[in-house]
């Protein structure tokens, strides 16, 4: 089959294509605004892309278009379609589906799905919980929204072959079997709008945490819930729900109706609990010592992240001591507190943090690993659908609290950054450009310093700059 895929180079629609090529498939796409890591892997593959969406790749003539979010009806001022190959599609009756319903269809069916959902920490989840049955013996296929350092790519099938002997009695599914995704609540599609993750049917669910977020499709907090309690509708009486124990939010999803086996994680009474420095921790099971993660990863976000694959793992035979052994050996995923390099003993982090919360907890991991009197300075954009609006613009000086300056990329904002940073008062600054931006930190940063820097995006390639600027002062 040949698949042409919209909007290609998208975290989610890059690992699909990867799925797709693995597959055997013929696999092409477009896209605008290609930037690392996906672009790169995708290239690696030898997946030819397609700078826009332009009409005349209907002369491709592939068997299925399969089309990302990133696609709507939306016109230009001036009356153009923004996506005319997507009017060129409709017009001719050609056959196209959303990414979620072809993975549903193409690669989930008949597998063990582990699905990881939640507003953070899905990808770092994910990679763990993918790496922990690979090191079981499972070699598990799995879609990230991210590169995990330990597989070097964002997606694979996994291995479709019988148990190694002896596998069979030691785990609940044979090699091959399961499949980790990432489940994303934004919508599927312009045709579709219902949360990515109602397409998997995973038999295993964690359940992260839940906040407000994507103001651009959601109304509020509670049409989040709804769509997180349709996830938890399709998990089977024999699956299991491995669930925050501190979050209201997801009580009140499962306060809706629940069929399935659940195991918490995280608060005091939970089935899964840590005690001790996000560092190194013992696990306890129902009050039991049941394994000790000893690990490079910091922050209390990544504690719970680990007790959840723990758990989740737990479903399909991996005992807590293994995989907290695994997880010992986990290297974390591109742009998740990755270090860019080091210029005069200043310390340049990428990271993908954009929600404020996610910053907050993302600032709090670091403070906990950087010497005392060593400053952090936070670099930031608001580029996120949610943050663009302004919604959480309020929440900014709460989210950079730990920090001891920072730095604010204002550049297509409708709202006033400095206006809504002028409670941290002399320790924010704004600019308009990345030049800008880059000559503030420059002028502030001091050896000894570690400069954080938080997009769900390219940022302009602000680290690169940074860690120039820096080596020429």
């Amino acid at each position: 089959m040949h698949i042409h895929i919209l909007g290609i180079c998208g975290t989610f629609m890059g690992g699909l294509a990867a799925l797709a090529r693995e597959a055997g498939h013929k696999v092409t796409g477009c896209d605008a605004g290609v930037y690392p890591p996906m672009s790169d892997q995708l290239r690696a593959l030898g997946i030819e892309l397609i700078e826009g969406f332009s009409a005349d790749q209907m002369a491709l003539r592939p068997d299925l278009f399969v089309v990302g979010n990133v696609v709507s009806r939306a016109r230009l001022a001036d009356g153009r379609p923004k996506f005319p190959l997507m009017e060129a599609i409709l017009d001719a009756g050609a056959p196209y589906t959303s990414g979620p319903q072809w993975l549903a269809e193409h690669v989930l069916q008949g597998r063990h799905v582990l699905a990881v959902a939640g507003t953070h920490g899905k990808t770092t989840t994910t990679s763990m919980l993918a790496w922990v049955l690979e090191c079981a013996g499972l070699q598990p296929g799995f879609l990230v929204g991210g590169v995990p350092l330990n597989f070097g790519v964002s997606a694979r099938l996994g291995a479709l072959s019988a148990a190694p002997e002896g596998r069979a009695a030691q785990t609940a599914v044979s090699t091959g079997t399961t499949f980790v995704i990432e489940a994303d609540e934004y919508d599927t599609a312009f045709f579709d709008k219902r949360s990515k993750f109602v397409h998997y049917r995973p038999r295993t669910a964690i359940l992260n945490n839940l906040e407000f977020d994507h103001a651009d499709i959601f109304d509020d907090l509670s049409a989040i819930e709804r769509q997180f309690h349709h996830l938890v509708r399709t998990v089977p009486a024999s699956g299991r729900i491995v669930v925050n124990g501190l979050e209201d939010s997801l009580a009140r999803v499962l306060h809706q109706g629940c069929w399935s086996e659940v195991r918490s994680f995280g608060a005091t009474v939970s089935d899964f609990t840590a005690v001790g420095e996000p560092g190194r921790f013992e696990v306890l099971q129902q009050g039991e010592r049941v394994a000790t993660v000893d690990w490079a990863l910091g922050g209390v976000h990544n504690q719970l992240n680990a007790l959840a694959t723990i758990a989740a793992a737990q479903h399909v035979g991996v005992p807590p001591a293994v995989a907290a052994a695994a997880l010992g050996r986990f290297q974390n995923v591109r742009r998740r507190m990755e270090v860019r390099g080091v210029v005069r003993g200043i310390t340049v982090y990428d990271d993908f943090a954009h929600h404020p919360t996610a910053m907050r907890t993302t600032i709090d991991g670091l403070r906990r690993q950087v010497g005392p009197g060593q400053r952090i300075l936070a670099v930031f954009e608001p580029r996120s659908n949610t943050m663009k609006l302004g919604t959480m613009k309020a929440q900014l000086p709460w989210s950079l609290e730990q920090a001891d300056l920072a730095f604010c990329h204002s550049g297509g904002l409708d709202w006033d950054a400095r206006e809504a940073l002028a409670p941290m008062g002399p320790r924010a600054e704004v600019a308009g450009s990345i030049e800008a931006l880059v000559a503030q930190v420059r002028a502030a940063a001091r050896p000894g310093d570690h400069v954080l820097c938080m997009s769900n995006g390219g940022f302009g390639n602000v680290h690169a700059k940074l860690l120039e600027a820096l080596q020429n002062q």
